[in-house]
């Protein structure tokens, strides 16, 4: 019954944001869905289970449109593959780990979105900020002692 509804509500959300429904659609809804920050590869693993006849192609393919509808989102971490995540909208940021790469969400701790005032706008109307902070996750550094 959940999994009917989940189902369902991917379609919706699909519909409203002017897609058609297509098998890859909700399949990459779902894979990438409470998922964390997953790659391509990753999201293409995963669909795979269920399509096992999809290419990575495909993927981006779907991916990008998904994430143009703001139904995913895409970030960017320099020197790392794209990763898509299914939580939108709120202006969160991101921790990244510079030794394995690991990704976590971190809301807006002080102020309201988009959480920083630049000390000079150039006549920018800001909307959105997108911080990502780096160092080292706690499994690294337990690992290293």
């Amino acid at each position: 019954m959940a999994t009917e509804n989940r189902h369902e509500q991917a379609e919706a959300r699909l519909r409203a944001a002017g897609l058609k429904v297509t098998a890859p659609r909700l399949a990459v809804l779902d894979a990438v869905s409470g998922n964390g920050h997953l790659d391509a590869d990753a999201v293409h693993t995963r669909v795979m289970s269920h399509l096992p006849g999809i290419s990575l192609q495909s993927v981006y393919n779907v991916l990008g449109a998904l994430a143009e509808a703001e139904l995913l989102r895409k970030i960017d971490p320099a020197g790392s593959a794209a990763r898509y995540e299914s939580r939108t909208g709120d202006n969160h940021h991101h921790l990244v780990c510079t030794e394995c790469g690991a990704v976590a969400d971190v809301d807006c701790v002080v102020g309201e979105s988009p959480c920083l005032t630049p000390s000079n706008t150039g006549g920018f109307a800001i909307t959105t900020a997108e911080v990502t902070f780096w160092g080292r996750c706690a499994a690294c550094q337990a690992a290293s002692g």
